[in-house]
Formats: C-alpha cells, structure tokens, sequence
C-alpha cells in the first residue's frame, strides 16, 4: 500500500488503490500554494487516503477547495473540491515515500501555465548546485 508524509515527518498517510489520474497542475491557485511552478497529483477516491499519523490542518483556498497540509512544517498534502472533482481527493505525489512511482498523465490548468516553462529545457543543468568558484 503505497504511503507518504510531509516534510518533518509529523503527517504520516497511506492509500489504497490506484488512482484515477496522475496530473501536473498549472493553475494559479496550485502556484501560489505551493510556491513551484507546478504541482503533481494523483487523484484516488476519497476513502482510499488514510491519514495514520498527525492531523492535518484543512484551508479553504476557494470557494469549493479544501487544501490540507501539515500545520508543523507546512507541507501541502490533499486537495479536494467537490464540485469540480466530486468523490476523489487530490494527493501531492511528490509527498509520496517513492515519488518516482507515479508520473504525470496529463498536464490540466495550461491555460495558466508560466510561459519560461516551455524554455526550461534550454536553461543549463547541474547535478548539484554549480561550484562558486
């Protein structure tokens, strides 16, 4: 049963299944919450995320979604909106233990997606950060 936890460890939750969907999310709203470009969520039904350790704190980021996250470290964890997505429950899929094992599907919310993102791949690269010297 795969599982994950935010980042000081305090948040501990697992899920049952697969999920519905694995996205990257664009949207403004995800942005700012997250202070990243992007987010990356897998979509599970919303019984199949059990929370087994700590209690996450719930915010009303808009009219219908629910962000939750860790009320220690600040970690963002869950997702819900029931009118756009109704019955699933969004995971950050990067707050998973293995993160490699889900990969995006699809990328949603474009329309709001940071035009230097289509120019990342010209940007150089470094293993590590690059040496001051």
């Amino acid at each position: 049963m795969p599982s994950g936890h935010c980042h000081c460890g305090a948040i501990r939750y697992e899920v049952k299944g697969d999920p519905v969907y694995q996205a990257v999310c664009h949207c403004e709203d995800c942005r700012r919450n997250a202070g990243a470009p992007l987010v990356g969520w897998a979509a599970y039904a919303a019984g199949s995320v059990r929370v087994v350790q700590g209690e996450p704190k719930t915010y009303e980021s808009s009219e219908h979604g629910r962000r939750e996250f860790c009320p220690e470290c600040g970690t963002g964890l869950f997702y819900t909106n029931e009118k756009v997505l109704p019955g699933l429950k969004d995971v950050q899929f990067c707050t998973l233990d293995d993160p490699e094992a889900l990969a995006p599907q699809v990328q949603v919310q474009c329309a709001d997606r940071l035009g230097w993102m289509d120019r990342l791949e010209t940007v150089p690269r470094f293993d590590r950060y690059p040496s001051s010297e």
